[in-house]
């Protein structure tokens, strides 16, 4: 997870295989048990911290309820809400005391993206099903914390993804997050490890428990999660804000073209 505001959590498997390709089968079957997966957590609820380089770890916390209700609060210094109740967006900053309320006019695909560069930096890896754009492969490997497991690799051939590749390692076969790793087209390679888990045997999966961020072999963050609570009952009004008093509010519309 990163802090910073580009790149929801739209968690769904894109991705399309040759026919005849050997591995179609396989792939099909990943594409079954991450369904399956998914369906079996339907909500969670996250507290714990995130560092970035040497800063001072930020105070974390993360709530998800299917379909798509999501809540992130980030603490000190950054003291910022983010939160979707399938209809609205919200966003209060308690540092400079302001509360603003997005409305949605916009395509479902630009919905989508819109979302995505919202929360994916502030999701946490291995909780939901992974979103791949392009072509997918997969194959078996082993892990050093999984005898067996798969690489599900996509390669995005859009011009503005400049080459980059992206490959999840999974447990096989309750498909738990182990590692993500993205090459660039210079090279560089970005890598998000698995260091610690929590397992729920009533639910047949594993979840993150301590993440570590790299960039070239260089350790560059982690979010270590100090709470974790799986399927808990998350009312509606938990995704939908209110402004706390004295805050200054205003009302923004999303449009294809432009913010109102």
């Amino acid at each position: 997870m990163r802090l910073l505001l580009p790149t929801l959590v739209l968690l769904a498997l894109a991705g399309c295989s040759k026919p005849g390709d050997a591995s179609t089968a396989l792939l099909t079957e990943v594409k079954r048990r991450l369904s399956e997966r998914d369906a079996r957590l339907a909500s969670y609820r996250l507290e714990g911290q995130t560092r970035e380089g040497e800063a001072a770890p930020v105070a974390y916390a993360f709530a998800y309820r299917a379909p798509q209700r999501l809540r992130a609060w980030l603490g000190a210094p950054l003291l910022r809400t983010f939160s979707w109740d399938g209809e609205r967006l919200f966003e209060q900053s308690d540092a400079d005391r302001s509360f603003t309320t997005f409305k949605m006019e916009l395509s479902p695909e630009r919905q989508a993206g819109f979302l995505t560069e919202v929360f994916s930096p502030l999701t946490p890896e291995g909780l939901r099903a992974p979103l791949l754009p392009g072509s997918l492969s997969v194959t078996r490997v082993s892990h050093a914390r999984a005898p067996e497991a798969v690489e599900l690799a996509s390669k995005d051939d859009a011009p503005s993804a400049q080459g980059l590749r992206v490959t999840y390692t999974l447990r096989w076969p309750t498909l738990d997050f182990l590692a993500r790793s993205s090459r660039l087209e210079d090279g560089t390679t970005l890598e998000v490890r698995m260091e610690e888990e929590r397992c729920d045997e009533t639910l047949s999966l594993c979840v993150p428990k301590r993440l570590t961020r790299w960039v070239g072999g260089q350790q560059v963050g982690e979010t270590t999660l100090s709470r974790i609570e799986l399927n808990p009952v998350l009312p509606h009004d938990t995704f939908t804000l209110v402004a706390p008093e004295g805050y200054s509010v205003q009302t923004r519309t999303l449009v294809n073209s432009e913010v109102k």
